[in-house]
């Protein structure tokens, strides 16, 4: 492990650690940060990837987040940091490896950082919070209730709750940002539509928005809070002011090819179906166990009143033109 080369973006331009620097929201950051001049110092587990080392702004340092022999090497790298914006996360819903990448890592990063003068800006999750006590047309603010770690719907959902406790606790200054589903090149499906059988997709409901984010706008987002201390700690939902409905969203991914079939199932039926299987809930999967199925699709509502009020408006396409482009990138 190490610092692998260092090219400087500039004299006295502060200088912001990255994690989880090759997963596909860490891409769009060093990205963005590039397009800003901001300079980075990129942690990666694995060898970089062809070209990175020769990037004007970015310092690349190697290291296992799940490794405790990473502690004094991320020291290394954060000293002379003004922020640090922590993306390292295992996204699924495998326990020890959740409990490895996403709590161990997080502790490791977390140790390293002790008494460093600079904030945290942890990518959180919109997964977090407890919408089972929610009801349709409902809105999921930064006020809901979260859920609890021993009692999380999945691995995923627990490692992000002990993920925001280890941050809170360590006594950093602290943005928590949650995106909600991060869409762009590559990535344009989400889990808020319905089960998946070949050419069929089986569609529950049509009201209510789907809390999208496009990962370029995360970027500007976790940027932008990398930049201004939050004084404390501050929690903000992503997501993007142009939230479509099912309906949006499969008319504008017909460009993919997929679904070439929807079956249309209405949400009190899927429910009451997922409420009658409930004693057998846990040898269901996701979508037939009704906490994760009120989580991804029951019709609610995603304002970002708080996300403009303390970062200000972005100026974003159209749902309809992030993913046409999204769909043309990914084939190219």
């Amino acid at each position: 492990m190490g610092a692998l080369s260092s090219q400087t973006a500039g004299a006295g331009t502060a200088r912001i650690l990255l994690t989880g620097a090759t997963g596909f929201v860490g891409r769009a950051v060093l990205a963005e940060a590039r397009v800003q001049g901001v300079e980075l110092v990129a942690v990666l587990r694995a060898a970089p990837p062809e070209g990175w080392a020769q990037m004007k702004g970015v310092t690349l340092c190697r290291a296992d987040l799940s490794d405790p022999a990473c502690v004094s090497e991320l020291r290394k790298a954060a000293e002379g940091c003004s922020a640090v914006i922590h993306a390292a996360a295992h996204l699924g819903g495998d326990a020890e490896a959740v409990e490895a990448a996403t709590i161990d890592g997080t502790r490791h990063l977390l140790q390293a950082l002790d008494g460093l003068p600079l904030h945290l800006v942890l990518v959180s999750s919109i997964a977090v919070y407890d919408t089972a006590r929610l009801s349709p047309g409902d809105a999921v603010t930064e006020k809901l209730p979260l859920e609890a770690v021993q009692t999380a719907r999945d691995p995923y959902v627990a490692g992000k709750l002990a993920q925001e406790d280890l941050c809170r606790a360590s006594g950093l200054p602290l943005w928590i940002l949650r995106p909600g589903a991060i869409f762009g090149e590559g990535r344009t499906w989400n889990a808020h539509l319905g089960p998946a059988l070949g050419p069929l997709l089986i569609r529950v409901g049509t009201k209510g928005e789907l809390p999208l984010a496009h990962v370029g706008h995360v970027a500007k987002r976790l940027l932008q809070a990398a930049r201004r201390a939050p004084g404390a700690t501050q929690v903000l939902n992503i997501v993007d002011p142009d939230r479509p409905d099912r309906t949006r969203f499969l008319r504008a991914h017909a460009g993919s090819g997929w679904p070439k079939l929807v079956l249309p199932l209405p949400w009190p039926l899927w429910l009451a179906a997922a409420r009658i299987l409930s004693p057998l809930r846990a040898h269901l999967p996701g979508l037939l166990r009704v906490a994760p199925l009120k989580a991804r699709m029951m019709p609610l509502r995603y304002p970002d009143r708080a996300l403009l009020s303390a970062l200000g408006p972005l100026s974003l396409p159209r749902f309809e033109t992030l993913m046409a482009r999204a769909l043309q990138e990914g084939r190219e």
